[in-house]
């Protein structure tokens, strides 16, 4: 898989050339925050049933080995076995790849897009940390915050304004990564029992 997967730049350069079939990721940090819920979800899932809709490729694409299509199958798998070692073995040093704006601040917007579209491939078995009544929600905040709904407006509803809202939210993605392993910690009972 190393061998034959795409260089994430030229990955990034390919989603965008096929914006019109519309990937669930055009660039590389939504590309990540997909993978990295996919790694760290409740449930385990065919390769073909997240990875088809993240890349808009057709299932027969997987049957092809020295095409484009599978340059960029095999640089998510690399990606997916990335972040899963990494939570396994050494869960402080996962990194969301995230961009910076303009002005500098990092930008972690399109990478909690990625998650949550993730997410809604199984929001059901999601459910429960998407109850604002279980103790557990709180494990979603960092990544929810940054997550627009289907008509553009905040996910989480407006934040209030003033100060004690503007700096959380500005630094809520420093709780990202720990989010991330203490997701995958919290439906690993969960995924694993149901794969028995």
């Amino acid at each position: 898989m190393t061998a034959a997967a795409m260089p994430l730049e030229e990955l990034e350069r390919w989603l965008q050339s096929r914006a019109d079939r519309h990937p669930i990721a055009t660039s590389i940090p939504t590309f990540d925050g997909y993978v990295a819920a996919i790694v760290a979800g409740p449930v385990s899932m065919s390769p073909l049933d997240w990875i088809c809709p993240l890349l808009a490729i057709d299932a027969d694409a997987f049957n092809y080995g020295d095409t484009p299509e599978f340059a960029a199958i095999s640089a998510v798998a690399l990606r997916h076995n990335e972040i899963s070692q990494t939570l396994s073995t050494a869960p402080d040093q996962f990194e969301p790849m995230h961009r910076r704006k303009s002005n500098g601040d990092i930008d972690p917007r399109p990478w909690c897009q990625g998650f949550y579209a993730a997410m809604r491939l199984r929001l059901s078995v999601w459910a429960p940390l998407l109850d604002a009544s279980n103790v557990n929600h709180g494990l979603l905040l960092p990544i929810l915050l940054h997550c627009p709904d289907d008509q553009d407006r905040p996910l989480l509803g407006p934040p209030r304004s003033g100060r004690e809202t503007e700096d959380p939210l500005r630094n809520a993605y420093l709780d990202i990564s720990v989010a991330v392993e203490a997701l995958r910690q919290y439906w690993m009972p969960i995924r694993y029992a149901r794969g028995r």
